[in-house]
């Protein structure tokens, strides 16, 4: 159902680049990743909008890593194995409690100004944290600074090339491995590039669901084409949604940081009464999961669209100097977030899972490469614990450029090509496709899930797969093809997994079920889906 290569392409008829690194995506894992390679080699970095333009950059709340004295690498670790609900790999969360602190240095040396007070990081604590470990910059615009420091070293290095507005359509394998990637150019013709190694570091698929965090670049590329390639994919079915996001007419889902409920705002329903207590001792710090499907209850039984979350206990003054991004934008939807409470409900966040890799981001495919959020390196496990992906994508950034130092040079390989005889036809137009793909997402794959409604999704989702079989020219059909793919592979996954364990919660299984599912779900193209269980301390 799902085709090796979305166009049909004959290789010998196209412009060839060489590089010895091809970098998909410009996110911290993209531009972390090809400032630490071009120390030492040539690199091709490619992003399909601007090189400022990532779900990094709307990262709010910080990034987590050990710098107290009073913290620990233990401590972390305890809490990012509790965070994901049995199913995080624990050497690699090992690494990342281990090695995130230095990677902190690494991002001030590069240029990132992190918050300071009296000279010394300013901490905050956010939910399911046992400690105040996450640093952050500006307030509450941690990952833009983060990408205007490393936008600007990439920028400026020699040994970078950067292609902006591209769009990378599928990668090139032969043998078993990776030789690079097809890629149409912004006046729509495509070349095709030939790397060493090829890294994907294109982000999430929060674009698969109506209501989201993510910008609308989110589109689940990486995984997506990895997939078609024949990468093993793990854990597709977890998909994190933020329990608060603005809910008011006219705006955006615009992410209100959990930092926020870290410095002490409270839930409340809209008859004004707090809830937390009832569903989680923790309260308003409990794990993402656990407070969205609370508030997602609570607007059922009160039947609202929305819950408040209330700050206004706080001194105004700290909450603007805190919280400048969020301040000024609910402000210009006419909320005061100092004197009221926000509106607010859960929208799709984060994808856990992704292309399975090992502890030096290597996929299934030899040469190819994932980082960030498009990866699943068994960190996050069933729920991502918050402000764990911005350390995830720099620790293991660093632990490919050195595994790239044992990779052999790619010696001839044939002009590859493919036709598929696809057709000059389009059934409905890639808007109608990708809203109606969405809808089908949030019914019946969201924050609540049951076999019925996922065997309805997978029906409605079947029915768009004409559009693996059409002509595809734009980037916006390929962003459809990569959405239904991610889809069909949630769905999928969601409907195996007969139990409720962190972000997957299923109506007609309640209970986690150690017994039979402490275990990923591996998919891929060729052998379909498969299991695999965890590796345990």
């Amino acid at each position: 159902m799902i085709p090796r290569y979305l166009v049909d392409f004959d290789v010998a008829e196209l412009t060839q680049y060489e590089a010895d690194v091809l970098i998909i995506g410009s996110g911290i894992a993209g531009l972390y990743t090809a400032i630490k390679a071009a120390e030492n080699r040539k690199v091709l970095l490619i992003t399909k909008k601007t090189l400022m333009e990532s779900n990094t950059r709307y990262a709010q709340g910080g990034i987590a890593a050990v710098t107290s004295d009073e913290d620990t690498p233990a401590y972390h670790m305890q809490d990012t194995l509790i965070a994901g609900a049995g199913l995080c790999e624990p050497e690699a969360v090992r690494t990342l409690v281990h090695e995130g602190p230095d990677g902190i240095k690494e991002l001030i040396r590069l240029g990132t100004a992190f918050d300071r007070v009296d000279g010394e990081l300013a901490l905050t604590r956010e939910g399911a944290h046992s400690h105040r470990r996450i640093l952050h910059a500006n307030g509450d615009a941690t990952g833009y600074e983060i990408v205007r420091a490393l936008s600007q070293q990439v920028a400026a290095h020699p040994g970078i090339e950067v292609w902006e507005e591209c769009m990378v359509i599928d990668l090139l394998t032969e043998h078993g491995e990776c030789i690079g990637a097809l890629v149409q150019m912004p006046d729509g013709e495509r070349s095709y590039i030939t790397a060493n190694a090829t890294i994907l570091c294109s982000g999430g698929s929060g674009q698969l669901y109506r209501y989201t965090t993510n910008p609308d670049i989110a589109t689940g590329d990486g995984i997506a084409m990895a997939y078609r390639a024949g990468a093993v994919l793990r854990d597709m079915e977890f998909v994190q949604f933020h329990p608060t996001a603005l809910c008011h007419p006219g705006a955006p889902r615009f992410l209100i940081s959990e930092a926020v409920r870290g410095e002490g705002a409270v839930l409340r329903n809209i008859h004004g009464e707090r809830f937390m207590d009832k569903y989680d001792s923790r309260q308003e710090l409990a794990p993402r999961d656990i407070v969205a499907r609370a508030i997602i209850h609570e607007m059922e039984r009160t039947q609202a669209t929305f819950v408040y979350l209330d700050i206004t206990h706080e001194p105004p003054e700290r909450v603007k100097q805190r919280f400048p991004t969020i301040y000024q934008t609910c402000l210009s939807y006419g909320l005061d977030m100092t004197t009221g409470w926000i509106p607010i409900a859960p929208a799709a966040h984060y994808m856990m899972g992704g292309v399975q890799t090992n502890l030096y981001g290597e996929s299934s495919i030899r040469r190819l490469f994932a980082c960030g959020e498009t990866s699943s390196t068994g960190v996050h496990g069933a729920n991502r614990l918050a402000s764990n992906s911005l350390s995830e994508a720099i620790v293991f950034a660093s632990r490919i450029i050195e595994r790239l130092h044992s990779l052999p040079p790619l010696v001839g390989h044939t002009l590859i090509s493919y036709n598929d005889n696809r057709a000059e036809f389009q059934a409905s137009s890639v808007a109608e496709q990708r809203y109606k793909l969405q809808e089908t997402m949030v019914h019946y794959a969201g924050v609540r899930r049951h076999s019925e409604g996922l065997q309805a999704a997978l029906e409605e989702l079947r029915g768009l797969v004409t559009a693996f079989q059409a002509v595809i020219t734009s980037r916006e059909e390929i962003e459809f093809a990569n959405l239904l793919t991610c889809a069909l592979l949630v769905a999928d996954g969601a409907l195996l997994r007969e139990e409720s364990r962190g972000a997957h919660y299923r109506e007609d299984f309640p209970e986690t079920d150690d017994c039979k599912w402490r275990k990923h779900v591996q998919q891929r193209r060729e052998q379909g889906i498969t299991e695999e269980s965890v590796h345990d301390i």
